[in-house]
């Protein structure tokens, strides 16, 4: 079950790289809102695949409900209540405030991992 994967690994490495970059350098009201929501769950599915052989399905699953986990800590509150408001590390890692839209591109990223590894794992056609 344990195992290393070198390309998952070396797609965390870039995705979180791109994830440092927008959220030092992009200030907008697109990309650093949607678009990194929608990468950070394709991170996190990557990271997973480094050093777990799960399945495809199971692993998005996972990752689905960490996501919408962390969105629900922020619907409710969980930064101010553990006293971190003046903690900048955790107000970007586990965010502020709830969103909808937020929901909706965790979901988006999920689907682009499923779409992306069946293209990337169909079976070859015999020739």
């Amino acid at each position: 079950m344990l195992h290393f994967n070198r390309t998952y690994f070396l797609l965390t490495v870039l995705l979180f790289l791109i994830e440092v970059s927008i959220a030092l350098f992009v200030n907008d009201n697109f990309i650093r809102p949607y678009f990194g929501d929608v990468l950070v769950v394709i991170l996190i599915y990557c990271f997973l695949k480094s050093f777990f052989k799960w399945s495809v399905l199971n692993t998005c699953i996972a990752v689905l409900l960490f996501a919408f986990s962390v969105e629900t800590l922020q619907y409710f509150t969980i930064v101010e209540k553990l006293q971190l408001q003046d903690n900048g590390l955790a107000k970007t890692v586990i965010g502020t405030s709830f969103a909808w839209e937020d929901i909706l591109a965790y979901s988006v990223g999920t689907a682009m991992v499923i779409v992306a590894e069946k293209l990337l794992h169909k079976p070859k056609s015999l020739q």
